[in-house]
């Protein structure tokens, strides 16, 4: 199984709720959301799942960047976010540390906060590394 490479990042859900990394290191990344109305449930909070997708996206992003040269890929195998206080306008800041690198699983930790720098939600977010099947 070959992994598509040819998805523009504006098809993606990374690219609907305007997802942006800006930085990362070894064990690290950082990105954020804005607040728009797309993210937005009824109520005018940012969506729950859109808290539990940065949390997929950045930590599956960051452990294949480290695997994907050794022919291994990464994908989500557990997501449990919590919430803790709405954001309602502005931008969605998250970063994530590794807490865990082993061979076959990586566990992140992931912090979301608001503007202010108020924690809003947390995700502890566990990533399966696979071989690439060829």
């Amino acid at each position: 199984m070959e992994l598509p490479t040819t998805i523009p990042h504006e098809r993606t859900l990374d690219g609907l709720i305007g997802l942006r990394v800006h930085d990362q290191g070894d064990g690290w990344i950082e990105a954020s959301v804005p607040v728009v109305d797309g993210v937005r449930q009824p109520m005018g909070l940012v969506h729950g799942g859109v808290y539990a997708a940065i949390a997929e996206s950045v930590t599956s992003m960051a452990t294949a960047a480290a695997v994907m040269p050794d022919g291994f890929v990464a994908q989500g195998l557990s997501n449990a976010t919590n919430f803790l206080r709405p954001i309602l306008e502005g931008t969605v800041h998250a970063r994530a540390d590794r807490l865990h690198r082993g061979r076959t699983t990586w566990v992140w930790d992931v912090r979301m906060t608001d503007d202010a720098g108020r924690l809003a939600a947390t995700t502890r977010m566990v990533i399966a590394v696979r071989a690439l099947a060829g």
